[in-house]
């Protein structure tokens, strides 16, 4: 009798194992059509319309404008802005910021000698243009230089990203796909089948959601971002159920296991 309890005691013990090793992993599948990037997907010429978001100036941008011509004298006073650093106070202590340009709440900088500008609504280039212009037509330098950059490009990366953060852009245009390789790409708990875009455009904030399992995101106008679009990649089923009922479940269950393991060996003894 105490045989057949011992080999009974043994297959229920099997068995209790045998069913929590498939709850596990059932539990913590993801099917592979969720994690990849634009599932069947064959090599084909796809024809985008969409360009690099045109990126215009708005109030409390940072440029930096950068003068040169053939005489440095008279362009050392057009360059003072961008080689001075300012000094201000903060919760961490004292602080220095970049030098260059802020734009005011008007819109508006003030540049040497040209005096105040508007330079809302310009992209960087439009801008560049409108000192070059100046200069030459007031005759204050011969065939100036004018490079302009906006300093303060970025966007931010959060969610289901292996290294959540703000992703600074030095040459003012950045994809979807880059930015999201700068933050260490997306985890196996994110869903890249609705991956928000948050865009403030004109005092409207607009949402747009984005599956990046179809092609079709070569194509969309999301595909570029703007300066300070947000991304958020939202967590998927498995995380959620992995960060609760797994986290509260799987220590009662191991302690019953355990429990059961030592009833069913002292019984078989």
């Amino acid at each position: 009798m105490f045989n057949t309890i011992k080999i009974s005691g043994r297959k229920n013990l099997l068995f209790l194992c045998f069913l929590f090793s498939i709850a596990i992993m059932v539990s913590s599948c993801a099917t592979s059509q969720k994690t990849v990037y634009f599932n069947n997907q064959q090599d084909a010429m796809l024809k985008s319309n969409n360009v690099p978001a045109k990126n215009t100036i708005h109030p409390n941008d940072l440029l930096s404008i950068a003068v040169t011509s053939l005489n440095p004298t008279a362009t050392e006073i057009f360059n003072k802005p961008n080689n001075s650093f300012v000094a201000s106070s903060g919760v961490t202590g004292m602080n220095l910021q970049s030098p260059g340009y802020l734009v005011n709440e008007e819109g508006k900088i003030q540049f040497p000698v040209l005096g105040e500008m508007v330079v809302t609504g310009l992209t960087t280039n439009e801008l560049r243009v409108k000192i070059t212009n100046e200069l030459t037509n007031k005759k204050l330098l011969v065939d100036p230089i004018v490079i302009v950059r906006q300093l303060n490009f970025k966007v931010s990366i959060l969610g289901e990203v292996a290294r959540p953060s703000v992703v600074n852009v030095q040459n003012e245009k950045i994809s979807l796909l880059e930015a999201l390789g700068l933050a260490g790409d997306i985890t196996i708990y994110g869903k890249k089948d609705n991956v928000m875009v948050i865009r403030e455009e004109d005092g409207v904030k607009k949402i747009k959601r984005l599956n990046l399992n179809s092609s079709e995101i070569f194509t969309s106008e999301y595909y570029y971002l703007k300066s300070n679009d947000i991304v958020y990649v939202e967590a998927n089923k498995a995380k959620v159920a992995s960060s609760t009922r797994s986290s509260q479940l799987l220590p009662i269950l191991l302690s019953a296991l355990s429990f059961g393991a030592i009833i069913i060996d002292r019984i078989a003894r």
